[in-house]
């Protein structure tokens, strides 16, 4: 089990349950302090890969994930590992893609569906969760994908 994330540092996510992940934009130099054990990261293209262990999610900027599953079962493996591992998720700004996935997580981890992304746009950023159609993704997450949990 490694050192948890510093629950008052920048991006950092404290979910019901105390697990609690990291949420950062790409485009920002990496914070300070410890490195992420694993990171799911959102984007249209393939990343260079971390010195950690990650998964890619191809995920367009202001869009959905391209193959939902696959997006599940990443989010459903980061709120899993986060209870033990420094789990970060990050798309380019750090906003959208991530804050819906954040939201999910959030829902995994007992937030109502209806209020996960208030709850992440309160405890994460205000900006978070960008489009009506990442909204109702959040929704619908469980609905759609809550037999793996």
């Amino acid at each position: 089990m490694s050192r948890p994330w510093d629950p008052t540092a920048t991006g950092v996510l404290h979910l019901p349950s105390g697990r609690l992940v990291r949420g950062r934009g790409l485009r920002h130099p990496l914070p300070s302090g410890p490195k992420p054990d694993f990171g799911v990261y959102l984007l249209g293209k393939a990343p260079a890969l971390p010195e950690w262990e990650a998964r890619w999610v191809r995920w367009p900027d202001f869009r959905l994930p391209v193959d939902r599953e696959d997006a599940a079962a990443a989010l459903f493996e980061a709120w899993r590992r986060a209870e033990t591992d420094r789990v970060e998720v990050a798309c380019g700004a750090g906003l959208g893609r991530t804050g819906t996935a954040l939201a999910c997580i959030a829902v995994l981890d007992g937030v109502a569906a209806p209020q996960a992304v208030a709850y992440v746009r309160e405890l994460y950023d205000p900006r978070a969760v960008e489009t009506p159609w990442q909204r109702q993704y959040v929704e619908r997450f469980l609905t759609t994908h809550g037999s793996r949990r």
